[in-house]
């Protein structure tokens, strides 16, 4: 078994640098965000991780949001979320839309839900399941809602599933059933030959060059990286990653390092850029990849983060859903925002500074102000929560 060890040693502001710009900051080109822009964004991040919260607005919607600036959001559905544009959705990080390209890398994880990990149900349900596969075969790609059965009768509100949502979910895992879009966010299942290319469904990757490709995009997409940070990206297990690492450090793919302050051993993918400098401004949704492992952005940024959504209101700390706020190679600060679209504004619950952070509200403001145009809004209304915010809507007052 190959050895890893170090071969260079790498600052942790370089590998902030290196980390940012590997995942699309820092160069982004000027002029109209294109269909084109928005598919090669999913290509460089490899997947978009889906989540029903709109408070503000939805997570996929964010990272292109923060990468290119403001988009056309029609543009993203029609790319991502429409059949037949080269995605589709899967269990990626989690789920999460995909290039159809990815879907045969996958096939290991569906085969491992046919397996030992969902044959008990399988076997409990094997009658509904069935006739599920059946209707889409008759009637093509299908919501759950278009679906008439007895057992589609929701058991509550959020997620209180129906044994007929429960079961295409089961499929949809299994890779028996995939997906052809959604209509108002609600997922559409096809089956895999009524919505995939044929030279999809027909490429057989064996599960180890497909795992070892995962990594290689996840490592890819990081720039710098540990092994835990590897197998975060497609939820892949340690021993797996391991493995794949050591084909491509043999391989010259990946470059062992030692970054000054981290206790694992680092990776460095061999094309990732080295900036000496990045420039850039944005907010970042909860699950854009910069901060969705947390391990990993507490290490980078010393940046402490945690959702808030199922703390009670009382003991929440920054707010219900706040947006990491960064600036150049730094997470600076957090904001909490929700767009209030009946009354067109865009509301600033909190607004937080990270501790020792240099957050400049000269080149916050602008963000908040681009974010109220993209939603359609027509003015921003600062609630005076947290540290940061008095200075912002003092700064925002003054541009006016």
């Amino acid at each position: 078994m190959t050895r890893l060890l170090a071969t260079d040693s790498v600052s942790p502001a370089l590998a902030r640098r290196i980390a940012v710009a590997a995942q699309g900051f820092g160069s982004m080109p000027g002029g109209p965000v294109t269909a084109r822009r928005l598919r090669s964004t999913i290509e460089k991040l490899g997947l978009l991780q889906l989540d029903s919260v709109n408070v503000f607005e939805r997570s996929h919607y964010l990272p292109p949001l923060a990468r290119l600036g403001s988009y056309d959001r029609a543009l993203l559905d029609e790319l991502a979320l429409s059949p037949g544009k080269g995605h589709v959705e899967y269990v990626a990080h989690e789920a999460a839309v995909i290039p159809v390209s990815t879907w045969p890398l996958l096939r290991w994880r569906m085969e491992r839900y046919r397996g030992e990990e969902e044959r008990e149900w399988f076997e409990a349900n094997r009658p509904l399941a069935h006739w599920l596969l059946d209707e889409l075969a008759e009637k093509g790609p299908l919501r759950v809602s278009e679906i008439e059965h007895d057992a589609n009768v929701s058991r509550g509100p959020w997620w209180g599933w129906s044994d007929v949502k429960i079961a295409m979910e089961h499929l949809f895992r299994r890779g028996e059933v995939t997906t052809a879009g959604r209509q108002r966010f609600e997922r559409v299942y096809a089956l895999p030959h009524q919505v995939l290319p044929r030279e999809v469904l027909d490429l057989e990757v064996p599960a180890a060059d497909a795992k070892r490709q995962l990594v290689e995009r996840a490592a890819r997409a990081y720039g710098i990286a540990t092994a835990s940070d590897l197998a975060d990206y497609f939820r892949m297990r340690r021993d797996d990653t391991m493995t794949a690492i050591r084909e491509l450090v043999d391989g010259g793919v990946l470059v062992p390092v030692a970054v000054d302050g981290w206790r694992d051993l680092a990776y460095l993918h061999a094309e990732a850029r080295r900036p000496r400098k990045i420039t850039a401004a944005a907010l970042l949704s909860p699950f854009d990849p910069v901060v969705w492992f947390r391990r990993r952005a507490e290490r980078l940024f010393d940046f402490h983060y945690r959702i808030e959504i199922y703390t009670p209101a009382h003991k929440r700390v920054h707010g219900y859903y706040t947006l990491p706020l960064l600036l150049d190679d730094r997470l600076v600060g957090r904001m909490d925002l929700k767009s209030d679209r009946k009354a067109k504004t865009l509301l600033v619950q909190s607004a937080w500074r990270e501790s020792g952070a240099r957050a400049e509200v000269e080149r916050i403001v602008p963000l908040l102000d681009q974010a109220m145009r993209w939603q359609g809004l027509e003015r921003v209304q600062f609630s005076g929560r947290g540290d940061l915010s008095a200075e912002l809507e003092a700064a925002a007052s003054a541009l006016r």
